[in-house]
């Protein structure tokens, strides 16, 4: 097969992340909003807010609580003006929304009905973003006022050693076999942030396919200097 025969299968296929709580890498950048979601359901207030910078692990830690809350898994763009909140829920007494930057794309006047159904039905509710909600620009002062007295716990970008682990099980999610070697030339090398591990992770997963290599320190090279 050609190169460019190559390249054209080079398709960008989804893959599937591990998302059970066991998958999840404990760090300190990390282990206190880990703290707060074991700590589920005995919270003294009816939600909590987790923030920290893209990548950081927010959906994650939303997915492991929705199982472990039997949570509906919501979407800023889910609370839409006029939606009724109890439909959301469905028969699920907690919800996991995540934001946007900084709440954006939630009706705030949606999110504040489903605040009071949550809390006034003993259930949860947890909120992931950029921003602690503290911080959002809410208009309505019911909603500020619930969302101020939230708990507010967030993630912080990764040290070496969670980056590491990081980058091991992006590559170990898309069933790539990548050596000591390459993980400490990228280690020299990345961006400190999540997002950048899991973007760059993604590039030689295609480089790779694109040109029928292993991932190895000459791919790797290959596709930071591009």
């Amino acid at each position: 097969m050609s190169n460019a025969a190559a390249t054209q299968l080079a398709l960008d296929l989804p893959h599937r992340p591990a998302l059970a709580a066991d998958d999840f890498l404990v760090a300190p950048s990390n282990e206190d909003a880990v703290a707060w979601v074991d700590r589920w359901p005995n919270w003294q207030a009816p939600g909590l807010a987790i923030h920290g910078p893209p990548g950081c692990g927010k959906s994650h830690l939303l997915s492991v609580w929705r199982t472990r809350s039997n949570a509906t898994m919501l979407s800023a763009a889910d609370l839409e003006p006029g939606v009724d909140p109890t439909r959301l829920l469905g028969t699920a007494g907690a919800a996991a929304v995540e934001c946007g930057a900084a709440g954006e794309g939630a009706d705030e006047t949606t999110l504040l009905h489903l605040y009071n159904i949550v809390a006034e039905h003993g259930g949860g509710l947890l909120l992931a973003s950029r921003e602690p909600p503290a911080r959002w620009q809410t208009s309505l002062a019911d909603l500020a006022s619930r969302l101020g007295a939230l708990p507010a716990v967030g993630l912080q970008p990764p040290d070496d050693r969670l980056l590491a682990a990081v980058l091991i099980k992006q590559f170990g999610d898309r069933q790539l076999d990548v050596g000591e070697d390459v993980i400490a030339y990228l280690m020299a090398r990345i961006e400190r942030s999540f997002a950048a591990a899991r973007d760059l992770v993604q590039a030689l997963d295609q480089a790779a396919l694109a040109g029928q290599r292993r991932i190895t320190v000459p791919l790797a090279r290959d596709v930071l200097q591009r």
